[in-house]
């Protein structure tokens, strides 16, 4: 493959900062586009691999910003990973999120309109679009948006759609399911729960406070989806798709097996909170995974249980 250069905005989050990983192994030359400098160590740094990409700070919001930097560096392929990625806080902060996920959706694609860009354009999806799920969710199912979160992503979905229809851009965006590794902030129940279990073994005074446990998600592994967006991106058909495992679990599933990993109960370590439990909470949500296997045939192969594991034994390794 002749080197190839790609753009990622939001290169620090969990996504980001894999997807560099992965382009980096396929010989890319990865721009990173980042707000600020973060103090704290980021992700980048816990992957190794923060001084092979090539980071540039500024505004993502300003289209002047976005269209040089476009320019400049003639990416093959652009990701826009970049928002406030958190649904709980959304309901705190809507204008903050609105602004992280529309407004830069939308300066997004119309910088590259202005100038004429002719690489391809991936948006990171949601599928907090779709609400709750009585059966798998594929692209064509109802959008029922529950969270500012959720109703962001619904209108970057509908922008992106209307870019590609009436402008020709190349642009596609990926609903994407629950997914995790050990770089998720510990903002997230996934990893606030493996944090509070390792704490818990070594002192079980502690307690853990959560919200509705009998919530289904379908949840994937994080590193399998990153190589979905990359398939997609690169497809020959440029249409938007689901990425999911298929598989629903329950909150309470995902507890008990980490609890387990310490061999702890979580029956004598957890209290539910009242204050944790929102009126509108989505009670099930899960993907359909058959459409991208039929099309670009990808399935995920790392199953719940895996994933758990892996998430245990590698947040393990990178904080000792």
């Amino acid at each position: 493959m002749a080197n190839k250069t790609a753009v990622i905005l939001g290169c620090n989050g969990q996504d980001g900062s894999l997807l560099s990983q992965s382009l980096l192994n396929k010989g890319y030359r990865v721009i990173g586009v980042s707000k600020t400098q973060k103090k704290r160590e980021s992700n980048l740094q816990k992957l190794g691999i923060d001084n092979d990409i090539e980071l540039i700070f500024g505004d993502l919001t300003q289209i002047d910003f976005l269209k040089k930097s476009i320019d400049h560096y003639s990416p093959a392929e652009i990701y826009n990973l970049a928002s406030q990625s958190s649904v709980g806080l959304s309901f705190a902060k809507p204008i903050t999120t609105l602004e992280s996920i529309v407004t830069i959706t939308i300066k997004l694609l119309e910088a590259c309109r202005e100038i004429s860009y002719t690489g391809r354009i991936f948006f990171a999806g949601s599928s907090e679009i779709f609400g709750n799920t009585e059966k798998g969710a594929n692209i064509q199912h109802t959008q029922n948006p529950q969270s500012p979160y959720a109703i962001a992503k619904q209108t970057s979905f509908n922008l992106v759609k209307m870019y590609r229809d009436v402008f020709s851009l190349k642009c596609m965006t990926g609903v994407l399911f629950n997914h995790e590794s050990s770089l998720r902030s510990d903002t997230f129940v996934t990893q606030k729960i493996i944090k509070a279990a390792k704490e818990i073994s070594q002192d079980k005074s502690i307690k853990l406070r959560l919200g509705n446990i009998e919530v289904i998600r379908d949840w994937g592994w994080a590193p399998e989806y990153i190589e979905a967006m990359q398939i997609i991106i690169n497809s020959s058909n440029i249409n938007d798709h689901v990425i999911c495992t298929g598989e629903a679990h329950t909150l309470k599933d995902y507890l008990s097996q980490v609890f387990s990993f310490y061999e702890l109960q979580w029956e004598d370590h957890v209290t539910l909170d009242k204050k944790f439990f929102r009126s509108n909470e989505i009670l099930k949500s899960y993907g359909d995974p058959q459409p991208l296997f039929n099309e670009l045939g990808w399935k995920a192969k790392i199953s719940f249980s895996i994933m758990i594991n892996k998430m245990i034994s590698e947040s393990i390794e990178i904080k000792n």
